[in-house]
């Protein structure tokens, strides 16, 4: 998906859906912030007018970053397709394979970088892909 390409409407329809993804994983209107990198005076009590008529900011830090969670929640789907609640609790804790850190403090201390990593972690078909274009 081009989040580039979306329209108004449907870009407002994505954020929607990504906020909730969000919300459902327990995830503070200020960690949203900073997870989806908008712009630093943004209030965490503005979070709501995303939820409700306003796109989210167009940037490519954000498309790249809403790109990144939506790989990181399907991955979680395909990996606990019974469970819808697991994703929330999965992102808040330690996990070993990720160096004994919680993905979630993860992804807001270290930024983009944290996202790709837990992305790779989750999502073993998307971190292969992404070797095999290095390769090339």
């Amino acid at each position: 998906m081009q989040i580039a390409s979306l329209s108004p409407e449907e870009r407002l329809q994505l954020g929607q859906i990504v906020l909730d993804m969000l919300d459902s994983w327990a995830i503070s209107p200020a960690q949203q912030i900073v997870l989806l990198d908008l712009p630093p005076k943004t209030k965490p009590r503005a979070m709501k007018q995303y939820h409700d008529a306003t796109p989210l900011p167009e940037s490519d830090s954000t498309n790249e970053r809403i790109e990144h969670l939506l790989g990181i929640a399907d991955a979680l789907r395909t990996s606990y397709p019974r469970n819808s609640q697991m994703a929330g609790f999965w992102i808040g804790q330690v996990q070993p394979r990720l160096g004994g850190r919680i993905p979630l403090e993860m992804m807001l201390q270290d930024g983009l970088e944290g996202m790709i990593a837990v992305r790779a972690h989750v999502d073993c078909a998307w971190d292969w892909h992404r070797d095999q274009e290095g390769a090339d």
